[in-house]
């Protein structure tokens, strides 16, 4: 893995004090006088971090005024919004949010695969869902969030569309840590079965209309669990 220059050390350590609350949207940020003690660098070097995360979106600069933070929905890097996501103070509106892209993209994405899924893929899927009632019977989460997580794999990669698995293996992550949080109430993971088995039986039909519209009933279902069981609790 290739060392990080003092440039991008600068601008990440930067990115984790925004990340963490210490500078919130619209607020400005340290002169380069005061990052360049902080960090024992060069004003020089300093300027050119502001500049990555200005770049990025991030960052806006006043003329006159100094350096502000931007909303998150201004950033333009990918890497730094999923940062966010995963460890910035903000977290019933991210997941909220994150639920809706999962919307957008998996809904679509179970209309297409219901009319090119295979009967291999279709095993697999059933395979993913017993796993899913047994993890549930055994109190097992971190089991039955791998088995979640799989069962949805399945669906995006039969989709046959190369960019929805790219858009996706970004998101695995934080998935996976939003998923444990959730699974981790009982009710959560009856209802989710039930929308699994809804989908599979959609996906079996190959019925493109019936798989988009399961999946939207399990998406919203999925919103209304996690205000009702985690944000509201």
């Amino acid at each position: 893995m290739a060392r990080k220059s003092l440039v991008d050390v600068v601008a990440d350590e930067l990115l984790d004090r925004i990340v963490a609350g210490e500078f919130p949207p619209g607020s400005g940020v340290p002169g380069e006088l005061e990052l360049s003690a902080r960090h024992e660098v060069s004003r020089m070097t300093v300027r050119e971090a502001m500049k990555t995360l200005v770049a990025r979106r991030i960052l806006r600069v006043e003329r006159g005024r100094g350096t502000f933070v931007n909303p998150l929905n201004q950033w333009s890097s990918l890497e730094a919004v999923l940062r966010f996501a995963s460890e910035g103070q903000d977290d019933a509106a991210v997941a909220v949010q994150l639920i809706e892209l999962r919307r957008m993209l998996e809904t679509g994405a179970a209309e297409i695969a219901a009319g090119r899924i295979t009967d291999g893929e279709l095993a697999e899927m059933d395979e993913q869902l017993a796993l899913m009632r047994a993890a549930h019977e055994a109190n097992d989460v971190d089991r039955f969030v791998a088995a979640d997580l799989a069962f949805h794999d399945l669906i995006l990669h039969a989709s046959g569309n190369v960019f929805v698995a790219v858009l996706f293996e970004p998101l695995t992550r934080i998935l996976a840590s939003r998923r444990a949080q959730t699974s981790k109430v009982v009710q959560i993971q009856i209802n989710a079965l039930a929308e699994h088995a809804n989908i599979m039986d959609a996906m079996r039909s190959h019925d493109a209309e019936r798989a988009r519209l399961a999946m939207d009933r399990h998406m919203e279902q999925t919103l209304n669990d996690l205000k009702t069981y985690v944000l509201e609790s």
